[in-house]
């Protein structure tokens, strides 16, 4: 237990530092700032955008922005920042699952399910998957991975990161000065799908071990 706390206090102090460091970005740099983090948060760097986009939507009370060109500007970031992972995903994450993918347990077998289930659910998922902490900044690699339609991708990410964006600001915006305590409870919600996943993956671990 002791462990677990010494452990949790420098990534908690981590985070601190991140939201900070970026909420400073934003007050220098202002749209450019919000455009840059919340494609970097897009690009799976850990820039948690439940702290861009609020403090965004708080500062336009202020008139230091539009409301409306803070969801646009952090919706058309989250399309830039996923076509990244997607296309990494296309051209290079295919050859390495299958060259490296027996290393972490997927088989050709695992692949072709992956296919034929994102063939039939992958536009739901990547569109849905946009509004949940954490996977939506992972689905653009799966994506790319299994051939996905680029046209289609980029429509979907945008149609989906639109609420997430325009939520999170008018939450900013409503919030006033309070808008920071919102932090905490999206960090609850990361917390249980950040569990769920590893849950999913001890499944799958016994899975594999159990053939």
């Amino acid at each position: 237990m002791r462990r677990l706390n010494y452990f949790a206090i420098p990534m908690f102090e981590i985070a601190s530092y991140v939201s900070n460091w970026a909420l400073e970005v934003i007050n220098a740099t202002g749209y450019v700032g919000i455009f840059i983090l919340s494609a970097l948060e897009s690009s799976a760097i850990p820039i948690p955008s439940e702290i861009v986009v609020p403090f965004s939507g708080f500062l336009a009370v202020g008139g230091k922005f539009n409301i409306w060109v803070v969801i646009m500007v952090a919706t058309v970031a989250n399309l830039i920042g996923s076509m990244v992972l997607f296309l990494l995903g296309r051209s290079g994450g295919r050859w390495i699952l299958e060259r490296y993918g027996k290393y972490v347990l997927i088989n050709k077998q695992d692949m072709d399910k992956g296919d034929v289930w994102f063939a039939k659910y992958g536009s739901k998922a990547v569109f849905w998957s946009r509004m949940l902490p954490v996977v939506r900044t992972f689905i653009s690699l799966p994506a790319g991975v299994s051939g996905m339609n680029f046209l289609k991708f980029c429509s979907l990410t945008f149609l989906g990161s639109l609420p997430w964006n325009f939520g999170l600001a008018i939450i900013g915006y409503k919030a006033g000065e309070n808008w920071n305590i919102l932090h905490d409870y999206f960090r609850s919600a990361d917390v249980v799908i950040a569990t769920l996943i590893v849950i999913f993956f001890c499944w799958y671990v016994w899975r594999h071990f159990k053939k």
